[in-house]
């Protein structure tokens, strides 16, 4: 997984990889000849007092050197600027894969584990190639032609390489083995202290107003500390490597040292031999050791990896058709014919057999208890549901059938949570038309009820919105999302109990001021307050995810049960109709 992720996303930046290759393999060829010179240098120079050899071997060695910073740089150079664009490429593709979810996807994964996801699991993935690219690539080479160099300068001691590089590489694998699951608990805890993190923040004033901190500081510290308990266990094995590698690099300094001077000593071998062999030798952990700090890195980007793997393979449950059928232009009618949804794994639909058309220059209502699947029935319409049973139809052509880009467009949706982005008035307002003019805002602020106090704010038009609106009242909010909707000038409206949070009188004057501007759109609006609705062309009542009733206020009162105790709950029939 974690491999196909990065040979997919590397695929354009194979050249620079390529000229980042040869540039390690120069670096690291010059760096083998350096432990040789410098052995020749006390061997023929210092050891016989010619001045001259020192000096040109000194020339060949700062040379050398020279190049071999040079390709490092230049390598480190690529291999951070590939790392950073595949960080930038992997976090784009999520995110466009995620704005393709359904609400079912979105519900499914949550939004903090796909910020995580898109954040810290991308971090690892791109560190981890950062440090590939600056190390796997040398580390082998250097490793084998360590082995190469140090067996030209003393066979005899070839036996302490055959030793210590096993062992080292065994005894960091032992240390890594142990990490893996580790790491596998430690991206969970992040995700649960994000989430724990995000509904406090959201819900700060629910949290204030039942007196709860000290319940919610007690669920952030039980997230907290699991997460720093795994932090901790990864961390105390990661403590375990370097006091491994150190003892194994001093040992083998000892011995090399000790076996080396009998053979000096015996004549075998000469001093600056004896001092490139130590040098390789400390070349050849070295690389053996970058490896084994790769492979603590895998685990944790496996993960990652995983975990992204598992975003980007989810296929949205609301699919774009092959050969999509265009909407015909002009007023569009909803039409739904034996409607019928389930969630994922549910035994019983939540909505079953709902057929009702919503026609241009009416107004279709839909009310019902809570839980009577009201806001599914409406998220339907837009496809960010698809029906399991039935069809719904926009323009006479099955939603299913149509680009979604289409459909969305010629809809305007109010939802029953209005959610304002950060900004500016201006700026929410033109999700809805980013060619709008200041007056046509202004225009539909008015008929929004919304005017009034977008003008005393300051700036007015450019007054700072903050994300989700929260610098502003909840029917300020509400007022707001309608007029995002009317400035988009769609032909179907679907409002999701947007009037909810406005007084009687607000929710009056904005019925009045809508009803002109929507004469000749569809409009469909669920509601909880019978006065919104009671001046309604067609009222659709529902019981448990079913039709129970259909027609105007005045015929539902005779024939619909439902209906009257819906009404008789909030008022008396007659209050309802004045």
């Amino acid at each position: 997984m974690l491999l196909r992720i990065i040979r997919e996303q590397l695929r354009p930046y194979r050249g620079s990889i390529a000229l980042l290759i040869a540039l390690q393999l120069a670096g690291t060829i010059a760096s083998l000849y350096l432990p040789s010179l410098n052995g020749r240098i006390i061997d023929q120079g210092v050891a016989r007092g010619d001045t001259g050899y020192i000096m040109s071997a000194g020339g060949w060695m700062l040379a050398v050197s020279l190049i071999q910073i040079a390709a490092t740089v230049a390598a480190t150079y690529l291999g951070a600027r590939a790392a950073a664009s595949l960080g930038r490429d992997l976090r784009g593709r999520i995110f466009e894969r995620v704005g393709d979810f359904s609400a079912q996807e979105l519900s499914r994964f949550g939004a903090p584990t796909l910020i995580s996801r898109n954040t810290n699991d991308v971090t690892q993935i791109q560190t981890l190639v950062f440090m590939g690219l600056a190390m796997m690539v040398s580390a082998p080479i250097m490793m084998v032609g360590g082995i190469v160099m140090a067996l030209r300068e003393d066979v005899g001691l070839s036996w302490l390489v055959a030793v210590a590089v096993p062992l080292l590489a065994v005894s960091v694998a032992l240390v890594v083995r142990r990490m893996l699951p580790q790491f596998h608990v430690m991206q969970e805890s992040v995700d649960w202290v994000n989430r724990i993190l995000r509904e406090q923040i959201t819900g700060i004033r629910v949290v204030r107003a039942f007196v709860r901190e000290d319940h919610e500081r007690e669920r952030f510290a039980e997230a907290n500390t699991q997460y720093t308990g795994t932090a901790l266990a990864v961390g105390r094995l990661q403590a375990l490597v370097f006091p491994i590698v150190m003892l194994i690099f001093n040992v083998s300094t000892v011995a090399v040292l000790w076996f080396g001077a009998h053979r000096v000593e015996d004549g075998q071998m000469q001093i600056g031999a004896l001092t490139a062999f130590m040098a390789y030798l400390m070349q050849i952990l070295m690389s053996v050791m970058m490896a084994t700090f790769m492979s603590m890195m895998i685990p944790r980007a496996s993960v990652s990896a995983g975990r992204i793997a598992e975003v980007l393979d989810t296929e949205s449950s609301v699919h774009a058709p092959v050969a999509p059928v265009r909407l015909p232009e002009g007023a569009a009618s909803v039409e739904l014919r034996g409607v019928e949804f389930a969630y994922p794994g549910a035994d019983v639909p939540v909505l079953q057999g709902i057929s009702f058309a919503a026609s241009p220059g009416r107004t279709t209502a839909i009310i019902g208890s809570t839980g009577a699947g009201k806001s599914t029935l409406l998220s339907l319409i837009p496809r960010l549901y698809d029906v399991t049973g039935g069809s719904v139809l926009l323009a006479g052509v099955d939603v299913r059938d149509a680009a979604l880009e289409d459909v969305w467009s010629r809809i305007g949706l109010v939802p029953q949570k209005p959610y304002l982005f950060t900004g500016t008035v201006a700026s929410n307002l033109r999700y809805g038309d980013e060619d709008a003019t200041d007056d046509e805002l202004w225009e539909a602020l008015r008929i929004a009820q919304a005017e009034d106090f977008v003008r005393v704010m300051p700036g007015g038009l450019e007054a700072h919105i903050a994300q989700g609106g929260t610098n502003v009242s909840g029917g300020q909010r509400q007022r707001l999302a309608i007029a995002r909707a009317l400035v988009a000038k769609p032909d179907v409206y679907l409002f999701d109990d947007s009037f909810s949070a406005l007084d009687l009188s607000t929710d009056a004057r904005l019925r009045a001021a809508l009803a002109p501007v929507t004469r000749d759109a569809t409009v469909i609006v669920v509601a909880q307050r019978v006065s919104t609705i009671v001046d309604a062309d067609h009222i659709v009542v529902l019981e448990d995810g079913a039709v129970v009733g259909q027609g105007t206020h005045d015929q539902l009162l005779e024939t619909c049960p439902t209906y009257v105790e819906i009404v008789e709950s909030q008022k008396s029939a007659e209050e309802a109709s004045a």
